[in-house]
């Protein structure tokens, strides 16, 4: 590791086939070729050839280089530069250290579909750090998938009707179902909520129980390299049919669809039929690339290219991750 990169680089292709005769997702790994590095050091003096493969791969795997969240944060700071804090969350996760997070904390035995960290936010990271301080004893994997390669695995009308159309995103926050409002926006004081909704383009209105928020994103954005159309939302995440079928149908026997934790519709208000939101899924699971972690494995994802998910798994798990970049802004090296 302390040689050149690109004399010690072994690409992976994907592992689910082809898709007009190119791969779907690569992962550029590097193995350490002895004892003693200093990864931080070698971070710093090989950015550009990291940033590179981020820029056109996106996603890059160093193998056994991490074994603290402070060394995450700095090899972090080091490739994408100042850190961000977990705004307007979605998911539960705990603060490790500065600026550094556990990932999503669901049950082991769930499935957290793949995405793109924070899509559904204007204060998306370009940059994301992950690093594994445990592996679980089955599962636990994070797959990755290219955002190229799954928009041009969807029909034509579909992709037409979110380009036009964008996405809406709707929450509902009340105690027990999801998160709070006091979590995802981490403030206790409602103006404060109301000021970030306001510079964000966010409605919000409360209620009886909490607070009920709606915002329009693009459902596609260019890629600030290439110029490359790329899909990135988390409609499919969002929407109702992402929830298992019997949970579904019990919150239906509950709330009306807007007072649902989560959804997603066109960005016009019209209902996004099951059927668009299994064919998203279908290309993210066609283009899936999946490998296993190993204790003190760092992967760096470009967040506009690649989307990540987890696997139910066996066992503990512990992955931690941090961020760099905001609003797809983050220096491309």
């Amino acid at each position: 590791m302390t040689q050149a990169l690109s004399e010690s680089l072994v690409t992976l292709g994907a592992c689910t086939g082809r898709l007009d005769g190119t791969e779907h997702t690569k992962v550029v790994v590097y193995e350490p070729s002895g004892r003693g590095l200093d990864v931080e050091d070698w971070a710093a003096r090989f950015r550009p050839e990291l940033m590179r493969s981020l820029r056109t791969q996106g996603a890059v795997l160093v193998r056994g280089a991490v074994d603290s969240p402070e060394l995450l944060h700095a090899v972090g700071a080091r490739i994408g530069g100042e850190l961000l804090s977990y705004t307007e969350r979605s998911t539960p996760r705990t603060q490790v250290s500065s600026r550094v997070y556990t990932s999503t904390e669901y049950p082991r035995n769930q499935t957290i579909a793949q995405h793109n960290e924070s899509a559904y936010s204007d204060g998306y990271p370009h940059w994301l750090f992950f690093a594994c301080g445990k592996a679980a004893e089955t599962g636990g994997e994070t797959p990755l998938a290219d955002s190229r390669a799954v928009l041009d695995r969807l029909p034509a009308g579909l992709v037409t009707r979110f380009r036009e159309k964008g996405v809406l995103y709707t929450r509902t926050f009340r105690e027990g179902m999801g998160l709070t409002w006091q979590e995802s926006f981490q403030t206790e004081d409602r103006q404060t909520v109301e000021a970030y909704c306001r510079a964000h383009g966010i409605e919000c209105a409360w209620t009886g129980e909490g607070l009920r928020t709606r915002h329009r994103r693009p459902a596609l954005i260019a890629d600030p390299v290439s110029g490359r159309e790329i899909w990135f939302n988390q409609a499919h995440l969002f929407h109702t049919s992402n929830l298992p079928a019997a949970t579904r149908a019990a919150l239906a026997e509950l709330f009306d669809e807007e007072d649902m934790p989560r959804g997603a519709r066109y960005g016009d208000g019209a209902a996004i039929p099951d059927g668009d939101m299994e064919l998203v899924r279908e290309a993210y699971d066609e283009t899936m690339h999946v490998f296993p972690w190993a204790e003190g494995d760092l992967l760096m994802v470009n967040n506009l290219l690649v989307s990540h998910g987890r696997k139910p798994y066996t066992g503990d798990r512990e992955i931690l991750v941090a961020m760099a970049g905001k609003g797809g802004d983050g220096d491309a090296g």
